[in-house]
């Protein structure tokens, strides 16, 4: 018996050390679709070797912010993807030694390019929804600890995130949440 190693995903890979965007390999036909979300061992051959703790799912209306948020210690590895609608998810470095500290990169998911967004400990995450509304998945590393979360403005301009969406919905927790020059990134990364 033969047995082909199929390759269920394409990773690339962008300025910001450790994101990654993956495609997975979707399987059509007239009933519908299959494709294997996850795979421990698959994914440590893409480079992420991560134990995921955590699963999380996430109903938002259209023009919902949610962000910029990232838990200090533990800190939460991330992989996201979208079930249903569409978002421009965001991961912004936050490790005063990288050369990239305070940039961002951000990626449309949705439930037609079905993309998943690999985010490393070590960046915020933040994501707007695009579409009527949206249900996204993301696995973490960590359970969420609410006295370790902290998030930073998702409109700060030191960051410059160009969000794609007027008069945008936001809690009062992101509201009131700290400028990026307030937080002293230094004491975790």
């Amino acid at each position: 018996m033969v047995f082909l190693k199929v390759r269920i995903m394409d990773t690339i890979e962008f300025g910001l050390d450790g994101l990654k965007l993956l495609k997975s390999k979707v399987f059509e036909d007239s009933r519908g679709f299959f494709l294997e979300s996850y795979r421990k061992s698959f994914y440590k051959e893409l480079g992420i070797d991560v134990d995921f703790l955590q699963d999380n799912l996430v109903f938002s209306h259209s023009k919902v912010i949610r962000g910029m948020h990232f838990q200090t210690e533990p800190g939460q590895d991330k992989l996201i993807y979208v079930v249903q609608g569409e978002i421009l998810d965001v991961a912004v470095d936050i490790r005063p030694s990288s050369p990239t500290f305070g940039k961002y990169h951000a990626e449309v998911l949705n439930d037609k390019n079905r993309h998943q967004f690999f985010i490393p400990h070590g960046f915020a995450h933040g994501y707007c929804v695009l579409s009527d509304s949206a249900y996204v998945a993301y696995k973490v590393s960590n359970v969420y600890l609410s006295d370790k979360e902290i998030g930073f403005k998702y409109n700060d301009p030191k960051v410059g995130i160009q969000w794609p969406v007027k008069d945008p919905i936001i809690s009062a927790k992101d509201q009131n949440s700290l400028s990026f020059d307030e937080i002293d990134f230094s004491k975790w990364f």
